[in-house]
């Protein structure tokens, strides 16, 4: 019989030290909201250790190193469990919110999603929207680090393409002292961005509250924001631009810039075709919307028309979902094309979501090389990918994903239109969900959110952020018969 109890033995210590995560919001509130709330943030820091604690009393005596199997529950648990904790405080501070609002918030914010059920954020106490939006900062680490310390285990196609590509001690990466190693890295390298991200903001003639939060949503592609007209708010170039900047770096593997500082050389970014392709996409895509912009008159100065592109494909690319104008108005084939993009020009190791650029690239390379054999049926043209030819397990993987991708986004799609919803508000808010963009299209549009959606409706779209968190497969594996036999 499988035993669940080392797996919760590993998750009582996360537990805990997510408890300290609500140390935050509760300075905040000390300082900024006079004391108020702070008795809240105080019990939840307190019922997060208490419930640590205990569970780790109760499976101290049943340690041992995690198997594949339990790496899958391990982390499925952390992304399922910790949304509730922290939605718990949401409860209290933010007026007439639901459970099922406070769960979906708390979901999208650890998924570093932005997809927001709430209105009337400008008149949230300072500590709420801290919570939400250091969520985020929390989540997008968090994400980075499950990369590099628990998917390798797993054997998971997308961590197998960019060990592909990864020299030195990077491309093996296992549970050893190596992986503490290289997770002290990505802390360091995370937030020197972070901080740098703060000061410009700060810069950029936000107060130290709106810097912090944003640095927070920006470094953690999440896009949440504490005003409801987000990075419009401020109509600010100086705002947009530290945006625009630091959502592209973000957007780029986090590890690779760990390989770039303990190198002490640029080449492994300037070699990586994955981020090449990455900024071409970009380059590209802002090209074509100002074009678009300036042809339809949407703007009437050519510089207005660059500076609104600019920030929105990066913006929805990378999966952060800010605004800074109702996009939705533009011509129908910019905000298709915003969303577009946000299914899977990110690169694997940020922490951005959707499908991830170097699928995307495999897969071209595959229809490329399907296209050669139907003309020199006996061509050796093996997929290459940064000089190494990509073995057939790979491939398998990456078609396997996009399988489960495709038919995960119809049937979820399917389902909000059995539920009563039109089809491009369906449509789009699964997608937006399930590659962690955040803003839809139609009623979740960016001028919108999702707090008028059907509770059920919600539910199905926090277990849509889930899914596109942990890419598809982590979640999916455990409906399978075959897991649970011994």
């Amino acid at each position: 019989m499988y035993s669940l109890l080392p797996v919760l033995s590993v998750f009582s210590r996360i537990l805990f030290a997510f408890s300290f995560a609500f140390l935050m919001p509760l300075a905040w509130a000390w300082f900024l909201d006079a004391h108020h709330h702070t008795r809240v943030w105080a019990i939840g820091f307190a019922l997060t250790v208490a419930s640590g604690l205990l569970l780790w009393l109760c499976t101290r005596n049943h340690r041992r190193e995690l198997m594949p199997k339990d790496g899958f529950l391990l982390v499925n648990l952390v992304w399922l469990v910790l949304p509730a904790y922290a939605a718990l405080p949401l409860m209290y501070t933010v007026p007439d919110i639901t459970w099922t609002k406070a769960y979906f918030e708390a979901m999208s914010a650890l998924t570093a999603t932005g997809a927001t059920a709430l209105t009337g954020l400008d008149a949230l106490p300072v500590s709420a929207n801290v919570w939400r939006c250091f969520l985020q900062l929390i989540g997008g680490l968090g994400i980075m680090l499950l990369v590099v310390a628990v998917l390798p285990m797993l054997g998971l196609g997308g961590v197998q393409l960019y060990r592909a590509e990864t020299p030195g001690p990077m491309k093996d990466t296992k549970f050893t002292p190596r992986i503490a190693e290289t997770a002290r890295g990505l802390w360091g390298v995370y937030f020197m961005f972070s901080t740098a991200c703060l000061l410009s903001y700060r810069w950029a003639g936000m107060g130290w509250a709106d810097a912090f939060m944003h640095m927070c949503t920006t470094m953690g592609l999440g896009g949440f924001s504490s005003h409801d007209a987000s990075l419009g708010y401020f109509n600010s170039p100086e705002v947009e631009i530290v945006a625009i900047v630091f959502m592209a770096l973000a957007g780029v593997s986090f590890m690779r810039y760990f390989i770039v500082l303990r190198n002490r050389s640029l080449q492994p970014l300037i070699h990586d075709r994955e981020i090449r392709t990455y900024f071409s996409v970009l380059a590209g895509a802002i090209v074509l919307l100002t074009g678009l912009l300036a042809a339809h008159g949407v703007y009437d100065d050519f510089a207005e028309a660059l500076r609104a592109s600019a920030f929105h494909v990066l913006s929805l690319a990378t999966t952060t979902g800010y605004s800074a104008t109702d996009y939705s108005l533009w011509p129908v084939f910019a905000p298709v094309l915003l969303m577009f993009l946000g299914c899977f020009v990110s690169c694997a190791g940020s922490t951005g979501g959707g499908i991830k650029m170097v699928r995307m690239i495999l897969l071209i390379k595959q229809a490329r090389r399907e296209l050669v054999r139907i003309i020199h049926p006996r061509v050796v043209n093996p997929v290459t990918l940064g000089g190494s030819v990509m073995p057939m397990s790979v491939m398998t993987a990456v078609f396997g994903f996009m399988l489960i991708y495709g038919a995960t986004t119809m049937g979820l799609t399917m389902l909000l239109l059995f539920t009563g919803l039109d089809i491009v508000t369906a449509f789009s808010a699964v997608v937006a969900t399930v590659n962690n963009i955040g803003p839809g299209l139609g009623d979740v549009g960016p001028a919108g959110n999702f707090g008028g959606l059907h509770p059920f409706q919600i539910w199905v779209l926090s277990f849509a952020m889930l899914l596109g968190r942990l890419e598809l497969l982590t979640v999916m594996v455990l409906f399978t018969a075959q897991f649970w036999r011994k």
